[in-house]
């Protein structure tokens, strides 16, 4: 049974700053990995009110019960954060990949604070950068298989060995860089396959990751496919996270920004002051826990 669409995720976004905000079409989401959670529209976007152990506990219940369906299909889970919902309202192919997630997750402290707007908040942040340590020790314990996909050959193998020194008995049974065309996707979805995973790790960069995985979620057999950014690169120790004090803040985006100043002074700007209006003016509640 399909989720019903709401009022809300239909409405039509109003023109900012002469910005071109696309009317989004309507669509009904797949229905969520279980009902034991709510649900808010945050910034536009349907988003899970779930804390990490939380999510990690879904993401465990559906890979053992993918195991048990030769044809099964992965389940589509996507991180919101403030580029993601600017790109949303912008681009009207990124939110239509974006509605066929099973799960958005809230990567961002910004999209915490702003569902407390509502009456079920988001209990807290589930950065990929932490929920991908969360899932690896959950998944060492109960024999999950991961594989990874993004990212640089050299930067993917060093996450492959520091996630497996930090969680001994983790299962990595594969692994490809990110550098590859359209055209190649059939065949690394057959490479992908033939290594049996539960959960499928997605670092492309957005909004590439979401376009990926939802072209290829019928051809993929496994529990999760779950996009994860450049977090490979935080797994190998290649970049440094902001102190917990401006994590906490919601500045972590500010650290990173004085970290690369020239790659991300142009998207920063772009993108966060939309993000921040739409997180202020549509931002609800839409379905309690069950």
């Amino acid at each position: 049974m399909r989720r019903q669409k709401t009022s809300q995720t239909t409405a039509a976004f109003p023109a900012l700053g002469g910005l071109p905000l696309v009317r989004p079409e309507s669509f009904n989401a797949p229905q969520a990995a279980n009902d034991s959670y709510g649900e808010i529209l945050l910034g536009g976007l349907n988003i899970a009110c779930l804390s990490r152990e939380g999510l990690a506990g879904i993401m465990l219940q559906d890979c053992l019960n993918a195991r048990a369906d030769d044809q099964h299909h992965p389940k589509l889970v996507f991180a919101c954060n403030g580029h993601t919902i600017a790109l949303a309202a912008l681009d009207e192919g990124v939110r239509g990949a974006l509605g066929q997630a099973d799960i958005i997750h809230a990567d961002g402290q910004a999209a915490v604070f702003a569902s407390r707007l509502t009456k079920t908040p988001i209990p807290e942040r589930s950065a990929t950068i932490d929920f991908i340590h969360d899932a690896s020790r959950l998944a060492a314990r109960h024999g999950l298989r991961f594989f990874l996909l993004g990212a640089t050959q050299e930067t993917n193998a060093q996450a492959a060995r520091a996630l497996s020194a930090a969680y001994p008995g983790l299962q990595i049974v594969g692994q490809r860089d990110g550098y590859f065309s359209r055209d190649e996707e059939e065949k690394i979805c057959d490479q992908i396959n033939a290594a049996q995973p539960d959960v499928i790790w997605v670092g492309l960069s957005a909004p590439l990751e979401y376009e990926f995985s939802v072209r290829n979620k019928t051809r993929l057999k496994a529990g999760w496919l779950v996009t994860c950014g450049g977090c490979y690169e935080f797994v190998a120790g290649l970049c440094n996270r902001a102190p917990r004090c401006m994590q906490a803040m919601g500045l972590e985006w500010l650290f990173r920004l004085m970290l690369e100043p020239k790659r991300l002074f142009r998207r920063y700007a772009a993108t966060y002051p939309l993000a921040l209006f739409l997180l202020l003016t549509r931002t609800n509640s839409i379905r309690a826990a069950r």
